[in-house]
């Protein structure tokens, strides 16, 4: 118990261990947040006329579209086109038609808005008398969340892998693995340590995050629970070995990138191909894929998925384990030269 403590100690002291876990846990604040932003007016129309250039009912048909600002100098305008924040198009008078203009910079929709307005305007009368549909406007991150959500509760769960890996990395360039090594302590001990801290503390990052991402009723939330602490321990258990393995910070840093590279593409390439057949099993070597496919069935509602996920995962464990004790044990019968 004063081994988990120290432990403990020593991660709390480290700000890249503390950056790892709160990391999932803003962006998962952040997504919520921009969830609630209305973006809708992002897509607006917005007009800029010169003062006594068009008429009032030229100026009032434009409202129709979008909000009209009047300057009172042509300079005025032309800066307001050109602001590279704003997507303003100039109005004026062309006889009995409109002349736009705009700054080339805009996005698409609004140059051809620009394009069009003339004809369109030329053509009021004809529009006036055709029946008009409006549709309701869809939320622009309502599709990008059915990924992202999972995606950062992915990054929350496997951050125990980082998590490790850099705790361990660390106390090689400070020296404390030296000190660990002439302590009254096992090898099974610190391992066990380790894997707790890890552990923990990616379990309860996921779980935060999951609690700020997910309403999902109580027998939903049990299997959640599951792929959670499921997915912490085998990260945990990569940890260890990227941490073992690595001579060094920036060995140890190269690995983590990869590995947290084939975490994250890997399922976000399942989903947005739509991979079946055997090479959807074989998406299955990486962890990462059931545990991002068994959040998509949960908030699908399909339990049976989810709970096959989870079994794929206990499997992940089973594995991740024995190749670690099998690595440990061979390198602690290795003969120093």
């Amino acid at each position: 118990m004063k081994g988990l403590t120290f432990q403990l100690k020593s991660v709390l002291r480290d700000k890249f261990c503390l950056m790892t876990f709160l990391l999932p846990i803003l962006i998962a604040v952040a997504l919520n947040f921009m969830g609630s932003i209305d973006m809708s007016s992002l897509g607006k129309l917005h007009f800029g006329v010169l003062e006594h250039d068009l008429s009032p009912q030229a100026v009032t048909w434009l409202e129709r579209y979008g909000p009209v600002d009047i300057y009172g100098i042509e300079d005025e305008l032309n800066a307001a086109i050109h602001e590279p924040s704003t997507n303003v198009i100039g109005v004026e008078a062309d006889g009995d038609s409109l002349k736009t203009t705009i700054a080339g910079d805009e996005l698409d929709i609004f140059q051809q808005a620009a394009a069009t307005l003339p004809v369109l305007y030329e053509r009021r009368a004809e529009a006036e008398q055709a029946e008009i549909l409006t549709l309701e406007r869809p939320d622009v991150l309502e599709s990008v969340q059915d990924i992202f959500i999972p995606a950062v509760l992915i990054v929350a769960m496997f951050m125990g892998c980082t998590f490790n890996a850099m705790n361990m990395i660390s106390e090689k360039e400070d020296g404390v693995a030296l000190v660990n090594e002439i302590l009254p302590m096992t090898p099974s001990q610190y391992v066990l340590q380790k894997i707790v801290v890890g552990f923990l503390f990616g379990s309860l990052s996921s779980v935060v995050t999951a609690c700020i991402c997910f309403q999902l009723p109580g027998q939903n939330f049990g299997i959640l629970l599951t792929l959670i602490v499921l997915s912490s321990f085998v990260a945990a258990l990569i940890g260890l070995l990227i941490g073992r393995l690595s001579e060094g910070l920036m060995i140890g840093m190269a690995y983590i990138k990869i590995i947290m590279l084939l975490f994250i593409a890997v399922p976000l390439v399942y989903a947005l191909i739509g991979i079946s057949g055997p090479i959807a099993a074989i998406c299955n070597i990486v962890p990462s894929q059931p545990a991002f496919e068994g959040i998509m069935a949960l908030s699908a509602g399909n339990m049976s998925t989810a709970a096959k996920d989870a079994g794929i995962l206990a499997i992940h464990c089973i594995a991740w384990f024995a190749l670690y004790v099998l690595t440990f044990t061979r390198r602690k019968r290795r003969p120093y030269r």
